[in-house]
């Protein structure tokens, strides 16, 4: 199966996601999660690069990224995963015991309009589905609470959204996830697709000439 090239051109939209290898857990401990916060923050610095959501799970997380030049995002999570990686086994011990992540990680193209509200809900409403929490604002490790319940000073993390943010922001977030939705992003997540009307996506597809994934890969677990 051919393998889904790489977009990567500035002032799109993506969905970037990467698991632990084998799904075992990546953070451990309210440390592990400000430590990746922290790089975060430097990769943000480093390289530019405009976070407009994420959220941190125990074995993934998902990032929603807008850069403004091509090629920004594969010098950004090259940096973010590889520190993060070589830390992280300075820090557990374990160098030379294998792969923290489970391959390369994955982005797929978003449309700026309400499509990518819906990718930035279903980022921050994780740890909701997952059951860890019963409101977005309470999950301290991603851009809900930060936008909610941070200080300025955490908020500086985030960068704007190119469209409008939702006047009564808690309210929409927290609201259920409707199900055709939630269907259409795990098959975005599935395939490799864009994520947006079905023109757009015909457009993307066509302009970058995307190989879409056809095997199917099972559906995602909760809180993906």
């Amino acid at each position: 199966m051919a393998r889904a090239p790489r977009v990567d051109v500035g002032d799109l939209a993506y969905h970037v996601i990467n698991r632990a290898n084998g799904r075992q857990k990546i953070f451990n401990s309210a440390r592990d999660y400000q430590h990746f916060e922290t790089l975060l923050l430097q990769a943000k610095k480093r390289h530019d690069m405009r976070i407009v959501a994420y959220v941190l799970m125990p074995n993934h997380w998902h990032l929603v990224l807008h850069p403004k030049n091509d090629g920004d995002v594969a010098v950004f999570m090259q940096w973010l995963t590889l520190t993060h990686t070589q830390q992280y086994h300075v820090k557990t011990k374990t160098i030379g015991y294998g792969h923290l992540y489970q391959g390369r990680y994955k982005s797929f193209i978003v449309a700026k309009d309400a499509y990518l509200l819906s990718v930035i809900k279903y980022v921050e409403r994780n740890p909701v589905r997952a059951q860890l929490i019963k409101k977005v604002e309470e999950w301290k490790w991603g851009s809900g609470y930060r936008r909610l319940k941070g200080t300025s000073q955490e908020r500086t993390l985030l960068s704007a959204l190119p469209i409008q943010t939702p006047k009564k922001y808690s309210s929409w977030v927290n609201k259920s996830d409707k199900t055709d939705e939630l269907s259409q992003l795990r098959v975005s997540v599935a395939k490799s697709a864009p994520y947006g009307s079905i023109d757009w996506q015909k457009n993307m597809i066509e302009r970058f000439k995307l190989i879409l994934t056809t095997r199917s890969r099972g559906r995602p677990k909760k809180g993906t």
